[in-house]
């Protein structure tokens, strides 16, 4: 006879209407877009913290959420629990090319008169992309006496402070050169760590993409977005594009995911054919003052 207290699930069960809740609140505070097939994730993993909070049902997290003193803090820790952090150095190879071969050899001179150049990894996740633009940079051999900076956002703080200590395992080195692995990182007894003038290249903030703002950054050259849009709404892509485009300097590249595109959303930005890549700039005259889509 098997007793029942041995068998029973101590995770909440997650209902329909608090699914619903929870799809709301992350739209309405990321932007993040979430369908139903995304049921069962949020059940699993946030009721996992239910049970590490305390808490018995889910109704009793939303109202955290909404109302706790520490709510912006729990709420970047349940979208970190709900979305994908997958991401490895040098990913999407092709693109990567066409930014080191085509890109960079035309902002050498299309930058030349300020001799700087920033580049912008729009939810960067745990960093990885940040560290290889810096070396794609660093390999091409067109900036050795400008001010470079890559800089690395991303709304999850943990992430963010994940990428500042630069230290990675072999997961994240799948498609990477053996070479470059060992030129640009240092064997440690936990992994490999980012070597220090690579680090010195990159900085790394917690931001929200929806708000127009990143302290002291400024104007980038360059942005990546690459696997963003296809987790937002369609008014939150709207908002995350024109402020990648109000950040951008004129002839600025953005740099979207193989499967993202603009061509069902009106924008000022133009599309630019590259050998082996298709990306977006934004145009060198802009006509509308404010900088709007």
């Amino acid at each position: 006879m098997s007793n029942g207290n041995l068998t029973q699930d101590p995770t909440p069960k997650l209902r329909d209407e608090e699914f619903r809740l929870f799809c709301a609140l992350f739209l309405e505070r990321a932007g993040l877009s979430f369908s139903d097939a995304s049921f069962y994730t949020f059940e699993r993993r946030l009721g996992g913290r239910l049970v590490e909070l305390g808490l018995t049902t889910f109704d009793e997290y939303y109202a955290a959420l909404r109302f706790s003193q520490s709510v912006d803090q729990e709420l970047e820790y349940a979208l970190e629990l709900v979305t994908t952090a997958e991401t490895y150095f040098f990913r999407q190879e092709y693109q990567l090319r066409s930014f080191s071969m085509e890109v960079l050899p035309r902002l050498r001179v299309e930058a030349a008169e300020a001799r700087r150049l920033t580049v912008w990894s729009a939810g960067c996740s745990t960093g990885e992309e940040v560290y290889t633009l810096a070396i794609l940079i660093k390999e091409s051999g067109l900036f050795e006496d400008w001010e470079v900076r890559v800089v690395g956002s991303d709304l999850c703080r943990s992430r963010i402070n994940f990428a500042r200590a630069g230290r990675y395992r072999d997961a994240s080195f799948r498609v990477t050169d053996q070479a470059l692995r060992e030129r640009y990182f240092e064997r440690v007894p936990d992994g490999w760590l980012v070597r220090s003038d690579i680090q010195a290249m990159c900085q790394f903030a917690p931001s929200n993409l929806l708000e127009p703002t990143l302290g002291g950054m400024g104007r980038v050259n360059v942005a990546f977005c690459r696997n963003v849009l296809i987790y937002l709404g369609s008014q939150a892509r709207l908002t995350v594009l024109t402020n990648l485009y109000r950040r951008l300097s004129p002839g600025g590249y953005l740099f979207l995911g193989h499967s993202e595109s603009l061509a069902s959303v009106s924008t000022s930005f133009e599309l630019v054919h590259l050998t082996g890549d298709l990306v977006y700039r934004k145009p060198l005259s802009t006509l509308n003052p404010k900088g709007e889509l």
